[in-house]
């Protein structure tokens, strides 16, 4: 069964994260050039993971009641509509609300296509599956900022905006036609709990913290590294989406090994491994002179991404089992939203009042200790 289903999936996934990481490189600059300050870039960039955080638990527990096709083919067609009104934002202020209405779609296709791959994961190919499935995100995420950085070098950022709206009305279409009805397993056990009855379970609480850390320290990179290579280093656009695109699609590459290493060896050790290695590719950024160091850099940044990511995503569905898949995936969707809406704007507020530097030196600290925790809320296990 997730042999037939998962293509449609993972090109659902891959095509919707092509249209959002269309506008990672170009955003800061659109933003900045509505006069938006480095606290109101944060609120932008923040404003899409506020509304996912808030909706994300709704919709994660009525897809683990109703079934999952519903909710993934609204979000990908609402997600479409409001990518075409980015043309028409003139102010900051527009630009937050747009942001913050498109994180609603949000929450009802990352969190529910990732929990109906975990639906169908065979026991002990967890790893691989959501490997796979982290491959078609970080793959879309990956080819949207060098698209993005062509199509506003070319032709301008309007056609960036409405290439991602079109984008996601093709990943609507191919979900309406090819994802099957029939797309949840029934669950034997007790009914999909809250979010507050999963702080009972310490794995749980340890994925959560991780994801959360990480994410904070993600989304200031993706706000702040356009800005530190075109003000700081004087580099231009095509190199900003390059770099990005780099650094992402490294991590969809090696996501299919990840996924594969997280069945074989203790998925608990691979987190730690590559919370590591991510701690000292945001940590060296502000020392990088030129843009074949920061190559370098994200590199590196990519090796430990795929390192933990599948191992996270392979225990998340372990515990899933227990709680209901959707609540399971939402929790740390949650957690991924949380991180990507305050951590542009406590880093955003860092660099008002030091420098850009100080974004960086704030994520690397973050993933560290977002490690700490969760070796000690898992260590019982």
């Amino acid at each position: 069964m997730i042999k037939r289903v998962f293509p449609v999936l993972a090109l659902a996934i891959f095509s919707s994260m092509l249209g959002a990481g269309i506008v990672v490189p170009l955003l800061p600059l659109y933003a900045e050039s509505m006069g938006a300050t480095g606290l109101w870039l944060g609120f932008i960039f923040a404003g899409f993971s506020i509304s996912r955080t808030v909706f994300t638990p709704v919709f994660g527990r009525l897809s683990d009641r109703k079934g999952r096709k519903l909710f993934l083919v609204i979000g990908l067609f609402a997600y479409a509509l409001i990518s075409f009104t980015y043309v028409l934002a003139s102010h900051v202020y527009q630009l937050v609300l747009i942001r913050l209405v498109h994180g609603v779609t949000g929450a009802m296709i990352l969190p529910i296509a990732q929990a109906y791959i975990g639906d169908l994961s065979p026991e002990g190919e967890e790893g691989k599956w959501m490997g796979y499935s982290n491959s078609a995100f970080f793959g879309g995420f990956g080819v949207g900022p060098l698209l993005g950085g062509v199509l506003a070098a070319q032709w301008g950022m309007n056609l960036a905006f409405i290439a991602m709206g079109v984008l996601n009305l093709l990943a609507f279409a191919i979900a309406v036609i090819m994802l099957p009805r029939s797309d949840v397993r029934k669950m034997a056990a007790a009914p999909p709990l809250s979010l507050l009855d999963m702080r009972r379970s310490g794995n749980m609480v340890g994925l959560f913290s991780f994801r959360l850390a990480i994410a904070l320290g993600r989304s200031s990179f993706f706000t702040f590294l356009p800005l530190f290579v075109a003000l700081g280093l004087g580099l231009p656009e095509n190199l900003i989406g390059i770099l990005i695109s780099v650094h992402v699609l490294l991590t969809s590459l090696l996501g299919l090994p990840g996924g594969k290493l997280a069945d074989i060896f203790n998925r608990r050790v691979l987190v730690i491994i590559g919370c590591l290695v991510i701690f000292t590719y945001l940590l060296l950024i502000p020392f990088s002179p030129g843009f074949w160091p920061l190559l370098a850099l994200c590199v590196l940044g990519s090796v430990g991404s795929a390192i933990a990511t599948p191992a996270v995503l392979a225990l998340t569905v372990e515990e899933g089992r227990k709680y209901g898949m959707g609540s399971a995936i939402a929790a740390i969707t949650i957690a991924l939203s949380i991180g990507m809406a305050l951590g542009p704007i406590l880093s955003g507020a860092l660099v008002d009042l030091t420098d850009i530097n100080a974004a960086f030196y704030f994520s690397a600290g973050l993933s560290l200790a977002g490690g700490v925790l969760f070796v000690f809320f898992t260590r019982t296990r």
